[in-house]
């Protein structure tokens, strides 16, 4: 999810089955914590009546209390096994609100996340990721919105990307998965089109490049086209928002930091991403994409 998708929810109603799994998978552990002590307070409230009940009383109401009881028991047990193990440590699921992984993610598509993967194993370039994104993607406060992108860097590489390629660490990288539009969608209230791959050259002119430059000992993303550059979108910081940043396109792409990974979406011309917003640090990342598990016609491996 990202910039994009604010609009996209406005734009369309929060309704229907996949938004209420998505808000049920998404439920605060405070909430789990309440649940399970209200069922936990009505087992208890329950049970002297459940065992002194005789024999030959154990129906109608008695019935009742006991299956109202023993499913109970039951979401207890679920809540517990979910939200607190699997949720946290195992796997979780996500809605894909918008276009911005296209064509390897569609919206509306429900996928499951590999959140045990990344306990013991870092991203891996090609990894298609879910985190946590920094504040520069929304300005002075940060959001509690989760992204979905393809990692492209990781600590120590250097990358730029020029002439609607990606180039790593000096070397163009292939990437079959990338997806352009043709322009003549919004994702919104007309889907996007694809642009054929023979036409990709006619949007070189619009396309700007972007690198990282190591300024002042921070590294900061640099999006310029020619002579013109500019900063991050959504930056705060009132020292880089100034005519200077052409003058740092002479400055030679800097490498990623330790601890720090890029990411960009699939849909190169629409996806607000690390070119804008920067790096994401380790601790924001929350799990790999394994599935598309929803609509059954799209199930599939997110590689």
């Amino acid at each position: 999810m990202d910039l994009l998708d604010a609009l996209f929810a406005q734009a369309v109603p929060e309704n229907g089955a996949i938004y209420w799994i998505d808000k049920i998978a998404r439920t605060s552990l405070s909430y789990i914590l309440l649940f399970s002590v209200v069922l936990t307070v009505l087992r208890l409230a329950a049970y002297p009546y459940i065992r002194n009940t005789p024999a030959h009383q154990q129906h109608g109401w008695y019935s009742f209390v006991r299956i109202v009881n023993e499913m109970s028991d039951a979401l207890i047990y679920a809540a517990i096994v979910v939200f607190m193990l699997v949720r946290p440590f195992g796997i979780q699921t996500f809605h894909i609100p918008t276009g911005s992984m296209l064509q390897t993610l569609h919206e509306k598509d429900f996928i499951i996340a590999n959140k045990l993967v990344y306990r013991y194993t870092d991203p891996k370039v090609g990894d298609i990721v879910v985190f946590h994104p920094p504040p520069a993607a929304f300005g002075p406060h940060e959001s509690e919105t989760d992204y979905i992108k393809r990692m492209v860097g990781g600590p120590g590489d250097t990358i730029e990307w020029k002439d609607m390629k990606l180039w790593r660490n000096g070397q163009p990288v292939d990437e079959p998965y990338i997806f352009y539009n043709d322009g003549t969608g919004n994702g919104f209230t007309t889907p996007f089109v694809p642009l054929p791959r023979e036409q990709w050259d006619t949007l070189k002119p619009i396309m700007n490049d972007f690198k990282f430059v190591e300024v002042n000992g921070e590294t900061i993303p640099l999006v310029y086209s020619g002579d013109q550059a500019n900063l991050p979108m959504f930056g705060t910081k009132p020292e880089y928002q100034r005519p200077e940043a052409s003058d740092w396109i002479s400055l030679p792409p800097a490498k990623i930091p330790d601890g720090f990974y890029l990411f960009m979406g699939d849909h190169r011309n629409g996806s607000s991403d690390g070119r804008f917003w920067g790096l994401v640090p380790r601790d924001n990342i929350i799990g790999r994409s394994e599935y598309v598990m929803f609509p059954l016609n799209r199930l599939k491996k997110t590689r």
